[in-house]
């Protein structure tokens, strides 16, 4: 995914049209925003550079993409029914969003490259310390989400990981040395 912004209980979801991800939801409809904390940026990564295209795109094979059947054993994390929804959350996510597809807009100039899917929220899982105590706000001072800035993994405004994504991409960067 390229971007994601809420407003509310909808999203918008900015995805490339070559991406297994946009083929999904534009067929199921329905999706899981899994979002993870930056405590997790090693299992992220090691998601970077796969595909679950059974056939790796020419121009994604180039850059080092695989195809990846299991992509949560390749992460090792655990896959939980939704309640909802039936695409699978992330037990280790702190925060699970379920999610239905309301609108599918392509952009991109002389044709649609991209695709701003917009998402609603229609169930919420959010660990209870998340949340300011009494009410169903996260607090922002107790969650600490793992960010991904021109592919480089962050968190608490730290680079906090590596990413195999930005030697793919031939980003170019200059990394502060980590706490890993």
């Amino acid at each position: 995914m390229s971007s994601a912004w809420w407003l509310g209980q909808s999203c918008l979801l900015g995805l490339g049209n070559s991406a297994q991800t946009t083929a999904n939801l534009l067929r199921e409809r329905q999706c899981v925003l899994n979002l993870a904390s930056s405590s997790m940026a090693g299992a992220v990564d090691r998601l970077a550079l796969t595909t679950a295209a059974p056939v790796v795109p020419a121009h994604k094979a180039a850059i080092g993409y695989r195809y990846d059947s299991d992509k949560f054993a390749t992460a090792g994390l655990t896959e939980q029914a939704g309640e909802i929804v039936a695409a699978p959350r992330v037990a280790e996510c702190p925060i699970q969003l379920e999610c239905e597809v309301a609108a599918a807009h392509p952009f991109g100039v002389p044709e649609p490259q991209a695709t701003a899917l917009q998402v609603n929220v229609i169930r919420a899982h959010v660990e209870e310390d998340l949340l300011v105590p009494g009410t169903h706000y996260v607090d922002p001072l107790r969650w600490d989400p793992l960010i991904m800035k021109f592919c480089e993994l962050f968190g608490g405004g730290d680079n906090v990981y590596p990413s195999r994504l930005a030697a793919g991409w031939r980003m170019p960067h200059r990394l502060r040395p980590t706490m890993a």
